[in-house]
C-alpha cells in the first residue's frame, strides 16, 4: 500500500471512528460525515488522475454535488430540531416522539 492510499484509508477510518464514538451532538456527527465524504473525495479525484481516462473525470465533482446535498440537508435538520428539541444532543431525540 502507497503512503498516499494508506493516508486516504485512514483519514477516511478516523472520521469514521469519530463518527461511531463521539455521537453527543448533532453538529459532531455531520463533521464526521463531512470528513469522509471530504476524504472519498480527494482519493476519487487522485484515482481519476492516476488513471488518466477521461471516461472518471466526471465522477468526482458529482461525489463533490452529492456532499454538498448531503450538507445542506443536515443542516437544514440541524436548524430543524434545535428550534424543535432546544439543543442539538442525539440523547434528546426520540423515535417515538415526532
Amino acid at each position: 500500500m502507497s503512503p498516499l492510499h494508506f493516508t486516504f484509508s485512514s483519514t477516511f477510518l478516523l472520521s469514521l471512528t469519530g463518527l461511531v464514538f463521539h455521537r453527543t451532538h448533532f453538529l459532531s456527527a455531520l463533521l464526521c460525515l463531512e470528513s469522509m465524504m471530504l476524504s472519498l473525495f480527494l482519493a476519487l479525484s487522485l484515482w481519476a488522475l492516476q488513471l488518466g481516462s477521461t471516461n472518471f473525470s466526471a465522477s468526482p465533482m458529482l461525489l463533490l454535488a452529492f456532499s454538498a446535498c448531503e450538507a445542506s440537508a443536515g443542516l437544514a435538520l440541524l436548524v430543524a430540531t434545535a428550534r424543535t428539541h432546544g439543543s442539538d444532543h442525539l440523547q434528546s431525540f426520540t423515535l417515538l416522539r415526532c
